[in-house]
């Protein structure tokens, strides 16, 4: 059984629009409403989340992203009916000369293989990054799985956000620039910091006492708390170090299972590129869901 033409005319319309949204209606002769769609779809998934994931108080970004993501699905659903419902008023049409599969190639090429990636690499670049955690060195804050927003307008000229003692930032890697780590930082340039087993200080002031019978502990600098891991191995260390200039001492919160400024000394201020903000997603590797992680907030 062959379709004939309306219906063929539809089909084609329509899984155009479900490969990129307005692409049926390009097919249909309808330019307009195809730029129209395409660019409500590319704002709600690029520069939308962006805002979303930078500028919200955190308690309202996930609530906001799953309203930006349900937004933009129902924009490719719409435009895939769309171009199903208009292909057989559009073969009624005069055809232009513009409407030939050449032009279809082009625009397609344009938007998938220029227009939205290079969009997609502003916003990961200045505005805002998605991270997977792929080990266990920021627990009990971060755990291994979870995947989480960073804001990436931090750290560098005009961002209004300086580095501060307790910030959880990415980083490059001193070792190996194809790597980002992610740890937290606990000197600034001129601070002296000292490990004396399992306390740590930082010019002189103790961030906490020392775990308890689990090993974990409290420590706060700077009106800032967060929860770290011992291990009894690290009982009898001392380092002490004073940060040189233009470079932060940096921790995993995780101390037995982290390789940080005590491995690899500091870390250069020009390589800390994002702060993390918090959880969108969580999956125990190999492992259920962890839904009661989505929407945490990185302390």
């Amino acid at each position: 059984m062959t379709l004939n033409l309306p219906s063929s005319r539809r089909w084609r319309a329509a899984l155009m629009s479900l490969v990129l949204p307005g692409f049926g209606q390009l097919y249909n002769g309808r330019p307009n409403r195809a730029i129209w769609l395409f660019l409500s779809l590319a704002l709600l998934s690029v520069p939308a989340l962006a805002w979303i994931g930078v500028r919200l108080p955190a308690a309202l970004t996930l609530p906001a992203l799953t309203a930006s993501v349900l937004a933009s699905l129902g924009i490719w659903g719409f435009s895939v009916v769309d171009a199903w419902r208009d292909a057989a008023d559009a073969a009624t049409r005069p055809r232009q000369a513009w409407q030939s599969g050449g032009v279809y190639a082009l625009v397609f090429l344009a938007c998938n293989g220029l227009v939205l990636p290079l969009a997609i690499d502003h916003v990961r670049l200045h505005h805002v990054a998605s991270w997977r955690i792929p080990s266990d060195s920021m627990t009990p804050g971060i755990l291994r799985g979870d995947i989480l927003f960073a804001d990436m307008r931090y750290n560098c000229p005009g961002c209004g956000r300086a580095v501060k003692r307790g910030d959880v930032a990415i980083f490059t890697y001193p070792n190996d620039r194809t790597l980002s780590y992610i740890k937290r930082i606990i000197g600034l340039p001129g601070d002296r910091v000292r490990i004396d087993g399992r306390v740590v200080s930082v010019n002189g002031q103790p961030l906490g006492a020392g775990p308890d019978g689990q090993g974990l502990a409290s420590e706060t600098i700077d009106g800032r708390t967060w929860r770290v891991r011992w291990s009894d191995d690290e009982a009898g260390a001392s380092i002490e170090r004073v940060v040189p200039p233009g470079a932060v001492f940096v921790l995993g919160d995780n101390r037995a299972h982290s390789r940080d400024s005590r491995h690899f000394e500091t870390v250069p201020l020009r390589d800390v590129v994002g702060l993390a903000r918090q959880v969108w997603f969580s999956k125990v590797p190999g492992g259920e869901v962890r839904w009661s992680r989505f929407g945490h907030v990185i302390e």
